[in-house]
């Protein structure tokens, strides 16, 4: 699904609202979940799952194609853990829910 699709779904599901607000409403949800990540909180939608920010420490990597030592730096990575009840959704354990 892209950001697109998931537009046209949530426009479909609230004709009150027009393309432009619900497209609107979608960046700005984006936009508040890159902020949060940004400002290293973490993030919890029920139903859904947790977003966090988890650090990775430099180390040393290899070229497939050349076999050469890579050094890669440090970096700040977003984490997804999903929710129990998504997780079981999609096992489709529980369609009900």
């Amino acid at each position: 699904m892209t950001k697109n699709d998931l537009v046209e779904a949530v426009a479909l599901k609230a004709p009150a609202w027009t393309k432009k607000n619900v497209e609107h409403a979608v960046n700005s949800i984006f936009d508040s979940l890159s902020l949060a990540l940004k400002n290293n909180e973490r993030i919890e939608i029920r139903g859904l799952g947790s977003f966090r920010v988890k650090d990775r420490k430099a180390r040393v990597g290899r070229n497939p194609k050349t076999g050469d030592e890579v050094k890669i730096p440090e970096r700040r990575v977003p984490v997804f853990t999903v929710g129990k009840e998504l997780k079981a959704r999609v096992d489709r354990l529980n369609p009900e829910v």
